[in-house]
């Protein structure tokens, strides 16, 4: 029976379907993107590590680092993407928990998630995350502390570089530190909407 509950449920379904033909990007001038010209830099990931620092993340270029740091905090617990796991569990010792499932119903029990990062911009310290490259979205902003893993190669110099080799993704997120807001009388909180904790993993490709 086609019964009105039936028709506005189809004409959600249909407006949430993918579209068969993605938009073009708008035209924009590279001139305009950057505010500032980058000093020349041989390393990329120390350029790139600085900046993060800068806005209160968190730079590591080992998995003995990463764990250590996790450790020292008493975050024990948490999800890793499948993909990069059996890289990084010789790492981790028996006292902690990662599960490769992030079971969306047990939200509130992961205290890190580890996703790959899709790219990762020098001059600002910014991580690319998309749905295509993320092995699960939520599990990169919904626990405390969310860990990007990336290579030497994901590393652009500057936001001209990045937009000339973004994938073609319906989802991209550009993350700058931690999750911040200061819609409350100006004071800036860090954690709110997302992780309060942003870590980037180098790890040799």
């Amino acid at each position: 029976m086609n019964s009105a509950r039936d028709q506005i449920l189809a004409r959600v379904r249909s407006a949430l379907a993918p579209l068969p033909q993605r938009a073009p990007l708008p035209e924009w001038e590279q001139t305009l993107v950057r505010h500032r010209s980058p000093q020349p830099a041989t390393d990329l990931w120390a350029t790139f590590a600085g900046q993060l620092t800068a806005v209160n993340g968190t730079p590591l270029d080992s998995a003995a680092g990463l764990v250590a740091l996790l450790e020292q905090h008493g975050w024990r617990r948490g999800y890793c993407d499948p993909a990069l796991w059996p890289r990084l569990q010789a790492a981790f010792p028996v006292n902690f928990t990662v599960e490769t499932i992030f079971d969306r119903a047990r939200v509130d029990d992961f205290d890190f998630g580890i996703t790959a990062a899709s790219g990762a911009i020098a001059e600002t310290g910014t991580l690319i995350l998309t749905d295509a490259g993320t092995s699960s979205r939520l599990a990169a902003l919904a626990p405390w502390v969310h860990v990007a893993v990336l290579g030497r190669s994901q590393i652009h110099a500057d936001i001209s570089a990045a937009l000339a080799v973004l994938p073609a993704d319906p989802n991209v997120i550009w993350v700058t530190g931690p999750s911040k807001t200061a819609d409350v009388e100006g004071i800036l909180i860090e954690g709110v909407h997302g992780p309060g904790r942003q870590l980037a993993l180098l790890l040799d490709e």
